[in-house]
């Protein structure tokens, strides 16, 4: 029952703009904290932006700072992941993720390419 679906990857050049939504089915959306990893071949899956429950809380890896914005629509259940000023580095497989710590609950997407080349 619990689904996360991503979208909106795909080709853009460097300097270029996207933007990735992911939305949730399956539980209470509003009960976790949301996150976008990243995995590109032959290197470690990498934390890029989380969100907590109610936006109050944002999180960036140095990496992306400036660049990309995270956030949610509690209505719609869905997280996005606002890419802007992109490079060739920020090519990778992107992973929506849900957590609920207190419960220890974890969901994934199944992944979004995202590949940046002149």
């Amino acid at each position: 029952q619990v689904q996360l679906v991503e979208s909106g990857g795909g080709l853009v050049q460097p300097g270029g703009s996207l933007r990735l939504s992911c939305v949730a089915s399956g539980f209470t959306f509003s009960s976790y904290a949301m996150s976008w990893y990243r995995q590109a071949p032959g290197k470690e899956r990498e934390l890029v932006a989380s969100i907590g429950r109610f936006a109050v809380n944002t999180n960036y890896a140095d990496s992306v700072k400036g660049r990309f914005t995270i956030s949610r629509d509690n209505a719609k259940n869905t997280v996005y992941l606002q890419m802007n000023s992109v490079k060739p580095e920020d090519t990778a497989v992107y992973y929506c993720n849900a957590l609920r710590t207190v419960t220890r609950d974890d969901y994934w997407g199944q992944g979004t390419q995202v590949t940046v080349s002149s």
